[in-house]
């Protein structure tokens, strides 16, 4: 029988002050002997002297420099003795009894290499939250999608999803990955900075045979574009230039240079859409992640490793089509198994 793995939750943080002082209270309050630590990536408020002066129990880690998101992890991760490493966002309130659930999956499912719990809307708590919902999947051409999520319309929590099952990418929201597997895998891509890291991650781990679920009976609230919002043309950028790359380290590599090209034109289509709907700066963002895809091109295929290639990666066609032509906006309705 496979024993209870030691857990440790790492929030990482940049000029989070004010998130820190209204969500930690929960994490610390729900999270039992859990050690917690707080990885800073080199702020300039007042987010240090705040926790050496109310939580001395978190543990600090200083970060030399900005390093985004998965930098960030990457160098905090090696100063954090666990066998399993929960990634959790500065601006996530959780629940009581959040961490047993996810403890008793991986200790039932030794070849869960990764787990997600449900992720609702902080704000409207009977709601999934964009970042993750009830976790994540992707189309054919690598567009991602959620059970509970479609593009921006947000399903109701009626217990629908209160499963667990089996998934293909997980939240960096709220993350759970045994330490010696995220380390086998190189961690974070450090080429992505922030936004889809955890996609990359998750593919490159069910390309070496290893899976990823989900757990409905564990639940957290996030607050969800605390460092940039859905509607920040940087986080466009980021999202459109990081799903290529994913596209070009994790398909087979017949497949890659088809579906770039079927990416290309649907992308060009929502540059368009961003263009009519007056949101010229989202437009120009779509075109600068193609420019900076290509001009990388070389060096994300270089990436790829020796890999049993997952074929079975997409759970639709066409997530675009589903939803803009049928209009399909619930997960149930675009997926029957």
């Amino acid at each position: 029988m496979y024993s209870m793995p030691k857990f440790a939750i790492i929030i990482l943080n940049w000029n989070g002050e004010a998130l820190l002082e209204r969500y930690l209270p929960s994490v610390i309050a729900y999270s039992g002997d859990t050690p917690v630590y707080v990885a800073d990536n080199a702020s300039t408020d007042g987010s240090v002297a705040f926790l050496q002066q109310h939580y001395p129990r978190v543990k600090i880690i200083r970060n030399s420099v900005n390093g985004g998101f998965a930098k960030g992890y990457n160098d905090a991760l090696k100063e954090v003795d666990a066998e399993v490493y929960c990634l959790l966002n500065s601006d996530v309130e959780v629940s009581p009894g959040w961490l047993e659930p996810v403890e008793r999956l991986m200790e039932r499912h030794p070849e869960a290499a990764i787990v997600q719990p449900k992720v609702l809307d902080l704000l409207n708590k009977d709601r999934f939250e964009y970042a993750g919902a009830a976790g994540g999947f992707l189309d054919q051409l690598g567009y991602p999608f959620c059970r509970g999520r479609i593009f921006q319309v947000l399903e109701q929590d009626q217990g629908q999803y209160d499963d667990e099952t089996e998934i293909f990418w997980a939240t960096g929201a709220c993350m759970f990955i045994r330490s010696d597997i995220y380390w086998a895998l190189g961690g974070f891509d450090e080429s992505y900075f922030a936004h889809q890291e955890e996609i990359d991650l998750c593919w490159r781990a069910k390309n070496q045979g290893y899976k990823v679920f989900y757990t409905g009976h564990s639940t957290v609230y996030h607050l969800g574009g605390s460092t940039l919002s859905n509607m920040n043309p940087r986080k466009t950028y980021l999202n459109f230039r990081n799903s290529l790359y994913s596209i070009t380290k994790n398909l087979p590599g017949k497949r890659v240079f088809a579906v770039i090209l079927f990416r290309l034109l649907l992308d060009f289509v929502a540059a368009l859409r961003f263009v009519f709907q007056g949101k010229w700066k989202h437009s120009f963002a779509i075109v600068h992640a193609h420019l900076s895809y290509y001009q990388n091109f070389k060096s994300m295929y270089g990436k790829r490793k020796k890999a049993i290639f997952v074929k079975n990666y997409y759970k639709t066609t066409s997530i675009v089509w589903s939803h803009f032509v049928h209009h399909i906006n619930r997960f149930n309705d675009l997926v029957k198994d």
